[in-house]
């Protein structure tokens, strides 16, 4: 996480041959992220601890000086066909598909009288992990006491701790205050007279989207503390407003979070867990759909964009969020508006908030919310553990008038129509492999089992007509197997993951990019997740025609 500041680059040759051979993946942009290119002399590749029996002799050679049979091999022409060293990292085709499909999730809307009666006819999930553990987290439920669907990705930063009482946390909020003020007394009444609850929300997760059981009496006093402040707020008979509701759902977790690393809590693990998710931070964006309205709350840098289906039967993206870093122009002006004007070359550095974080806006991450005597005091009457962590006692640099970040999100509403097809939700790490675009055309091929082909592109690779010929026959051959898998987030995935330079999935990139070990995946890609809903188009269309009749 912090810039690069030498002017010297050492990298392992063996690994970067072993997984950037030009037929495979391309050397990892990651490497360089955050150092800017013209301060870059040179770089050399010395082989890693790992892969020092595997070159280096054992007689004196000199560690500075890798041997010239290493230069060699990264050195050779950019040619079309290349061969690659350590084939025991190739994974065959079904050791691909078990890691693809581990995570992989399916529920469809169920259909009553043989109709289904909802605008969503089912979603698709996936994650992959790139950190380990993985900071990613995905959620999807039904409002019981209300209407519609809630769909969420969250991705983490400095930890997944965040991510996951987000994940946990957020859309209670959501479905709260989305009730009208009679079912809120309703709920209160239940509480307070010790009658059973009805669920609140009819969860959809995998097993392996596991819930902290330890924190839900402190998350549900919280909750509590939320809707008995919002039947003060509230009158009888007053219908919420969707948009509100989101943003006040938003606010007031980020607000529950802070609030409670600073009380503490007697239980010293929970002491320590809610300030690690405090200390922590994770981007959201979530989707609630509810007849034919969609809204998008969005803050940090996931993406959500609307597969929409033209006349031609081709597809097109509709994008429902922006992602909120120092690529967004308005954000950069928010945040330089936001402070004095003598923070406006500090603020921002190196395209990160105070020179460190990529999102502008999210959940945790107090370091850049707190003022330093709140961050001094809660740390020192923390456990020793979290005194360990130099990370989290560090100050950021030019902090002088904080909060810097907030959790507020971004609210696009769109009026669904039958031309739109599906949505994606996805983390960074979908977006920063695959184009908006590309992502719809995938996705809608799949769903609608035709392949629009694309003109075969070479890059800068010398390429003989011999093996065009042979490129061309190839990815005929993979039309037939193109839907192979059975959840669209799955194949999506394998695009993200395996594409090559001519745009098609190649198994022994695929193969490489999964089999990476953990310290070098994370430079090559970040978590992937994924979630894919699938919109019914006639009923769209009956809902549209009754609201304009």
């Amino acid at each position: 996480q912090r810039p690069l500041r030498d002017r010297f680059l050492f990298f392992c040759a063996a690994c970067v041959h072993a997984f950037c051979a030009p037929s495979a993946m391309p050397v990892p942009s990651q490497l360089l992220r955050g150092l800017p290119r013209t301060r870059v002399l040179a770089f050399t590749m010395l082989p890693c601890q790992h892969h020092q029996s595997h070159f280096l002799p054992v007689v004196h050679q000199p560690a500075s000086r890798p041997p010239s049979h290493i230069w060699q091999s990264h050195q050779q022409s950019r040619s079309y066909q290349t061969t690659s060293v350590l084939r025991s990292y190739i994974l065959t085709p079904p050791q691909v598909n078990s890691i693809l499909k581990a995570n992989e999730y399916s529920f469809k809307v169920p259909e009553f009288d043989g109709k289904n009666v909802s605008s969503v006819m089912g979603f698709e999930s996936n994650q992959l992990p790139a950190n380990a553990p993985i900071e990613d987290r995905r959620s999807a439920a039904t409002c019981l006491k209300t209407r519609g669907t809630l769909l969420g990705v969250f991705d983490g930063h400095a930890g997944c701790a965040c991510a996951q009482a987000v994940s946990e946390r957020l859309f209670y909020y959501i479905a709260v205050s989305l009730m009208p003020h009679d079912t809120l007394c309703e709920l209160e009444a239940a509480v307070e007279f010790g009658r059973a609850l009805s669920p609140i929300l009819q969860w959809h997760k995998h097993p392996n989207d596991y819930f902290s059981k330890e924190a839900q009496k402190l998350y549900f006093n919280s909750l509590r503390t939320y809707w008995q402040e919002l039947i003060d707020l509230t009158s009888p008979g007053e219908v919420p407003d969707t948009r509100e509701a989101l943003l006040s759902a938003f606010k007031r977790l980020d607000n529950d979070i802070s609030l409670e690393a600073q009380v503490g809590d007697p239980n010293a693990f929970l002491h320590y867990w809610v300030l690690r998710v405090a200390f922590s931070g994770a981007t959201a964006c979530v989707a609630h759909i509810d007849g034919s309205d969609l809204f998008i709350a969005n803050a940090g840098d996931a993406r959500a964009v609307l597969g929409v289906q033209e006349e031609d039967g081709t597809f097109s993206c509709h994008t429902l969020s922006n992602d909120h870093n120092a690529q967004n122009d308005d954000e950069v002006a928010r945040i330089q508006g936001e402070h004095p004007p003598s923070e406006r070359k500090t603020v921002i550095r190196q395209d990160r908030l105070l020179g460190l974080l990529m999102p502008f806006r999210a959940f945790g991450d107090v370091k850049f919310k707190w003022n330093i005597e709140l961050q001094k005091c809660v740390l020192e009457s923390g456990p020793d553990q979290l005194n360990e962590n130099e990370n989290t006692k560090f100050i950021p640099p030019n902090y002088h008038t904080p909060p810097y970040l907030t959790a507020e999100p971004e609210i696009i509403h769109h009026k669904l129509r039958p031309q739109d097809r599906f949505l994606v939700i996805g983390s960074d790490g979908l977006w920063e492999t695959l184009h908006r675009q590309e992502v719809v055309r995938i996705v809608g091929e799949y769903l609608t089992g035709v392949h629009q082909h694309q003109p075969l592109k070479v890059g800068g690779y010398r390429v003989t007509l011999g093996q065009m010929q042979g490129l061309l026959e190839e990815r005929k051959a993979r039309v037939s197997s193109a839907f192979e898998d059975l959840n669209v987030a799955t194949h999506l995935m394998r695009h993200a993951v395996g594409n090559n330079e001519f745009g098609t999935v190649d198994h022994e990139r695929l193969s490489k990019m999964l089999s990476l070990p953990e310290e070098l995946a994370r430079m090559y890609r970040d978590d992937i997740t994924i979630i894919i809903t699938q919109f019914n188009p006639h009923v769209i269309g009956a809902q549209r025609q009754e609201e304009q009749s």
